[in-house]
């Protein structure tokens, strides 16, 4: 720091000394300043861990509409989803549960202390840059100690302006329509405040209907029904604020907020499709992210955060008084991270990151014990990394304490967690890696499972989770064969869950107990290719398969042990091809899962049957002058597949999508 001072003196000492000396018969010519704006190059390929990325370019060659879409992509995932537009949808990764995924946006974790489980629904792709899924230990150490208290990380990044020389706004506007009465028009606008400012406002409404028809198969009983209660209303807004301070660092300032009212359609049952079930989010939130380089060697990273989610459901029937029943929960959470990046020597770097947060938990349900969760969190990491090694080991400490109102809180949980991942450049010309990684983690039991009326357990322990993963990458291109780039990856995991919180029935009710054990075996290979065509066309292809053997290892004996978990495809995978020309860009999408069980018990009542989904889409951008206009035309379940995510509640068919999209 002190070097950067007196060289800083020198340099101007140095100037006022010329600037006092007499040229003669030289010209001297002033030159403005040149900035130079660069982005770095994600690259999968090199990471020593799986990880997976889609960007705002793979997201309009594939006419990919919502998050769910964009994460179907990636091998190794399962989404959960209740079905139509407004449906919820969570993601769970290599079969470990959607309670150990962590969700990230723009490097702060989305949480809810209440369930565990975030839903992507209510996050918009139309403002997303780049969404990216690491599995195990990330090679990227300079991040929230809540980043490495997971299994696998989802990491949403949102669009930040770009301004070239003159411009001192953007503005974009689009409006989506299709099928079952889907309306959704959205407006984003950029601004430059100074050469150091700049901000950017978002908004999107979205409203459906959701009365699609589907086909119910009840043993010989075949019937044409429609889905009921499947109605969305929802709209999304966010603010942010960028400051570029050069030296004293960037600041980026967030509002965002979310409003939405649904029906929830509930499973499909014969002879009855009465549903009336309502439900209403309002989710806001006010981060803020501070970078800067103190000193040559040493970067730091500061965050905070405050998060409120309200919930409303509603179920009208005539059996409760007044009839409706009616429940209300609260949440809130208060954050505060620092994370510190120093740099002894070349290639060789240490970070410490610091996370504190506090989550509280109201509710109008009999008795509601008001839980306030406080949480600490201390990660140390380390890394070196040079032309062929990247080898990189990290310590978690996990410090969690409650309080409630009413009754006994759970006891205090101390954890260290460790993790590892190493990756080695074996064939330096053809970029040929392999990598390895280890990573020992856990998630604390949520609110629910600990106070929830009557099936809540306040003994429970912590869910376990050892992962191992060794795997090889490889990228190249061929020229000669107009292949202008190729990549395989192709990993082979095992993950053992023990302490598994499940709910089992005692004498009377339902309990959440520790009683569950899962093996899982497993490979995730991805193939990405693009080739030069001739008249300026390209052709690109991803083709992406998960095996996974995912069994319960409780009690042997049992009528379950040995059996594949519920909602878990031994066989899943995703093809995509698109064609770039001058005239039209096409793209075709295919999503294949394999049969799945609705229960622990292998048993043919309750098996899932299989499906398969396709996608066309149509884009075309047209510039006139200032202005850019983009068309699209989608079909969603080209083939009318009729199928389940979750059993009995069947997903849309045949559907279609048109957009229109006009920037400035």
């Amino acid at each position: 720091m002190i070097r950067y001072i007196i060289s800083n003196i020198m340099m101007f000492v140095c100037v006022l000394t010329v600037s006092g000396q007499t040229i003669d018969s030289t010209e001297v010519h002033e030159l403005s300043d040149v900035e130079v704006v660069g982005k770095r190059r994600f690259s999968p390929i090199q990471a020593s861990a799986p990880i997976q990325a889609l960007d705002t370019k793979g997201f309009e060659r594939l006419g990919l509409a919502d998050l769910s879409e964009a994460v179907k992509q990636f091998a190794g995932v399962s989404l959960q989803d209740y079905g139509g537009i407004g449906g919820l949808k969570t993601v769970s990764v290599r079969s470990l549960g959607a309670k150990h995924t962590a969700v990230s946006y723009d490097g702060v974790t989305i949480s809810d202390a209440q369930g565990g489980q975030v839903d992507i629904s209510r996050f918009s792709l139309d403002d997303v840059e780049q969404v990216s899924l690491s599995i195990g230990q990330a090679d990227d150490i300079f991040q929230t100690a809540r980043m490495y208290a997971s299994a696998g990380a989802l990491s949403i990044r949102t669009r930040t302006p770009q301004f070239e020389e003159g411009q001192t706004f953007h503005l974009q506007g689009k409006v989506r329509a299709g099928s079952f009465g889907l309306c959704n028009p959205s407006l984003r606008y950029e601004q430059r405040i100074t050469d150091n400012y700049a901000l950017s406002l978002q908004g999107d409404w979205t409203r459906a209907d959701g009365q699609y028809p589907f086909t119910f198969t009840n043993g010989n009983l075949v019937s044409h029904e429609k889905r009921k209660n499947s109605d969305i209303n929802s709209w999304r807004t966010e603010l942010n604020l960028f400051a570029d301070w050069q030296r004293a660092g960037q600041l980026r300032l967030k509002g965002y907020w979310f409003d939405s009212e649904r029906g929830l359609p509930g499973s499909i049952i014969l002879y009855n499709d009465y549903h009336t079930e309502r439900l209403e989010n309002r989710n806001g939130f006010v981060q803020a992210n501070y970078e800067n380089q103190l000193a040559p060697k040493f970067d730091l990273k500061a965050q905070t955060k405050f998060d409120y989610g309200w919930t409303r459901y509603r179920d009208f029937h005539s059996q409760y008084i007044g009839g409706v029943q009616t429940d209300v929960y609260t949440q809130r959470e208060y954050y505060v991270s620092a994370t510190g990046l120093y740099r002894p020597t070349e290639g060789f770097s240490l970070s410490l990151a610091e996370d504190f947060f506090v989550n509280t938990l109201d509710a109008t349900t009999p008795k509601c014990p008001f839980p306030t969760r406080y949480t600490t969190l201390t990660a140390l990491a380390a890394q070196y990394k040079d032309e062929r090694w990247t080898a990189t080991a990290s310590l978690l400490g996990t410090y969690i304490t409650e309080t409630l109102e009413i009754g006994d809180a759970a006891d205090d949980r101390r954890r260290l967690s460790p993790a590892a991942s190493l990756s080695y450049l074996v064939w330096p010309a053809q970029h040929l890696r392999l990598r390895a990684s280890y990573k020992d983690i856990f998630r604390t039991p949520t609110f629910d499972d600990l106070y929830y009326d009557r099936i809540g357990n306040k003994d429970l322990a912590s869910e376990k989770a050892t992962q191992y993963n060794l795997g090889a990458t490889w990228n190249h291109a061929f020229p000669a064969l107009a292949l202008e780039y190729v990549s395989l990856t192709v990993d082979g995991y095992y993950n053992h869950v023990r302490d598994k919180i499940v709910a089992i029935p005692t004498m009377f009710i339902w309990k959440m107990m520790n009683m569950g054990r899962v093996n899982i075996f497993g490979l995730d290979a991805n193939l990405a290719a693009t080739f030069r065509l001739p008249l300026d066309m390209a052709l690109g292809l991803n083709v992406s398969y998960t095996w996974q053997h995912a069994t319960d290892r409780t009690e042997r004996g049992s009528k379950i042990y040995g059996d594949q978990i519920p909602y878990t495809a031994e066989h899943a995978g995703n093809v995509s091809a698109t064609l770039e020309t001058r005239w039209v860009n096409l793209g075709w999408t295919l999503t294949a899962v394999g049969d799945r069980y609705a229960l622990a018990q292998n048993i043919p009542e309750n098996l899932i049957p299989g499906y398969t989904e396709q996608q066309l889409t149509a884009n075309r951008t047209f510039r006139f002058g200032k202005c850019q206009l983009r068309l699209q035309a989608e079909i969603v379940n080209l083939c009318d597949k009729t199928y389940d995510v979750i059993r009995y509640y069947p997903m849309p068919g045949r559907s279609f999508r048109t957009s229109v999209q006009v920037s400035y």
